[in-house]
């Protein structure tokens, strides 16, 4: 009886080792040639690497330097385990798309100094900056009326354009 349990708890162990070694070997090939630049990435930013509402990632010294230089640039700052950057993501994302606004998007679970750098309270945020400073921000999980708002009249400043018609 004792030897079956000796194999048993032999044979369950290796089956733990192989199963992590298995995982991990996934993982690494997933990471690779990630967006992020970093070899060791969070799970639940693994989970998102395939998804299209997680693609046109910017990395924080690329984003300064595009601020620096006066581009328009529109960032939205997001947590992979923000269950309200989760339900907004599929809102924004598309809308920012159809709008041809190219929003750029920092993953704040991986570059965590982020958050002071740019004074990011909650997730989600979205910030908009022209001329190397910030115009326009709109923080939290809102109604499609407030995203859709926030990028005609701060992102395209096409408010007028509607108030004549």
């Amino acid at each position: 009886m004792k030897r079956n349990m000796v194999i048993f708890a032999t044979v369950l162990a290796a089956l733990v080792v192989v199963l992590v070694f298995v995982v991990q070997y996934q993982n690494s090939q997933q990471v690779e040639g990630n967006p992020y630049g970093k070899s060791n990435l969070n799970q639940a930013t693994i989970d998102q690497l395939d998804s299209p509402y997680y693609q046109n990632q910017i990395q924080p010294d690329e984003l300064q330097s595009q601020i620096e230089s006066g581009e328009e640039t529109t960032v939205y700052f997001y947590s992979p385990t923000c269950v309200h950057c989760q339900r907004t993501t599929p809102i924004v994302d598309p809308m920012a798309e159809e709008l041809g606004v190219d929003m750029k998007k920092l993953n704040l679970l991986e570059f965590q100094d982020q958050w002071q750098e740019y004074g990011i309270e909650a997730t989600p945020t979205i910030v908009h900056y022209e001329d190397g400073e910030e115009v326009a921000r709109v923080v939290g999980e809102q109604p499609v009326d407030t995203f859709d708002t926030f990028f005609h009249d701060e992102v395209l400043n096409d408010s007028s354009a509607e108030a004549e018609e």
